[in-house]
């Protein structure tokens, strides 16, 4: 069976950095794309970013330059390092798992974690 487990979600200070890891078990990932989601009290999932196997990228423009997404087929884990953390941040992150990047991207990934709570406030 398989399961995703999110952790290292927090409070944070703007400006602060946090590093969420996704750690995922039941099969080998490493063929698999990898991703980020966050939802906000009251709005709508979206999309944060993305890895395929090959390691390529992609990034919600809301989030470029700031959080990095990276994995480490060894342990099966895929981690959002998050700088220049910003209120708007403040959200539920949930990992995504599915063999297309396409559709990790479109939020109709096949796997999906419970989330971690992140809050970004003074």
């Amino acid at each position: 069976q398989v399961q995703l487990v999110e952790s290292g979600g927090g409070l944070v200070q703007p400006g602060g950095s946090l590093r969420l890891s996704c750690a995922a078990s039941g099969r080998t990932f490493s063929s698999y794309a990898m991703g980020w989601f966050r939802q906000a009290p009251g709005k709508e999932r979206e999309f944060v970013a993305a890895i395929s196997w090959s390691t390529s990228t992609t990034y919600a423009d809301s989030v470029k330059g700031r959080f990095t997404i990276s994995r480490d087929n060894t342990k099966n884990t895929v981690y959002l390092q998050m700088n220049s953390l910003k209120p708007e941040d403040t959200a539920v992150y949930y990992c995504a798992v599915d063999l297309s990047r396409t559709a990790v991207a479109a939020g109709q990934a096949r796997y999906w974690g419970q989330g971690t709570q992140v809050t970004v406030s003074s």
